[in-house]
């Protein structure tokens, strides 16, 4: 069983009953590669560690970055993602760089590694538990920035730019906030699973992340996927894509799936199409 968080789009979301998303697909690779039949329980971010801890759940994924004092209670495989903690502000608010966050109420996730540094003393890169306001949800932070309750929101990237898209009025400030890496949390007593689920990944799985493009011409679906690959680069992503394009013009309509590709032959495949 593996529990994760589903409202972290796009490493774990659902779409009406179904699980969505990286975390989802690596799961379900690992599963495969195991003989193994994946379960997944949708629980809230911060009872995952303990779960794991005792027994309840198999594995943790959630975009679960690995920290010391995560480390004190489970063990975590190897890295699969670098992920980017990035910072949410209105567009004509009052914070529009890293150094207007002093003094202003910040929202997090609670229990996430934005509430964990972000609540930390300024001495040690924080800005302190009086200056933070931690949400159940990362929508639920951002809600609270769109009605002014805080004047920005510290999440990660690839959330923040689906809550901003789907928000008008808002934006991602134009620097990293914080680096971390992303690993499966397991048992500190499980290591037969611990060893069973690195030799998954070190096995390279054939995981195909979905990204479906909406773009009417050629020029806009290059340019799109472009963008895809910055991603793919910029997270150090190592899983397969598959990129499925749909072109409508006038009356003439096609489809053009492109099958898994490893990064470098995906960025040659973007280039062709």
């Amino acid at each position: 069983t593996m529990a994760t968080n589903a409202a972290f789009p796009p490493y774990e979301y659902k779409e009406g009953e179904e699980f969505k998303g990286i975390d989802v697909e690596i799961a379900a690779a690992i599963a495969e590669y195991l003989d193994m039949e994946l379960e997944i329980a949708d629980v809230e971010f911060g009872s995952i560690i303990g779960g794991v801890q005792s027994g309840k759940f198999d594995m943790g994924m959630a975009g679960m970055t690995v920290t010391e004092d995560r480390l004190q209670n489970v063990n975590f495989s190897s890295t699969y993602a670098t992920g980017v903690q990035v910072v949410i502000v209105k567009e004509d608010g009052a914070v529009q760089s890293l150094d207007d966050m002093e003094g202003v109420k910040i929202g997090v996730q609670q229990d996430t590694t934005g509430h964990i540094y972000a609540s930390d003393t300024p001495e040690k890169g924080g800005y302190g538990e009086d200056a933070v306001i931690a949400y159940k949800t990362g929508a639920d932070a951002v809600q609270a920035l769109i009605t002014d309750k805080v004047q920005c929101v510290i999440i990660d990237n690839e959330p923040a730019k689906a809550f901003v898209e789907a928000n008008k009025g808002l934006k991602i400030l134009d620097a990293t906030w914080v680096e971390e890496e992303y690993a499966i949390a397991i048992a500190k007593e499980n290591t037969e699973l611990l060893e069973k689920i690195n030799g998954a990944l070190d096995a390279g799985l054939e995981v195909g992340v979905y990204f479906y493009s909406q773009a009417i011409t050629t020029e806009e679906a290059i340019e799109e996927a472009n963008f895809v690959m910055e991603q793919v680069q910029r997270y150090d992503i190592t899983f397969p894509i598959v990129y499925d394009w749909e072109i409508t013009e006038a009356d003439n309509a096609r489809t053009s799936n492109i099958a898994p590709y490893t990064v470098t032959e995906c960025a040659a495949a973007f280039c062709d199409t």
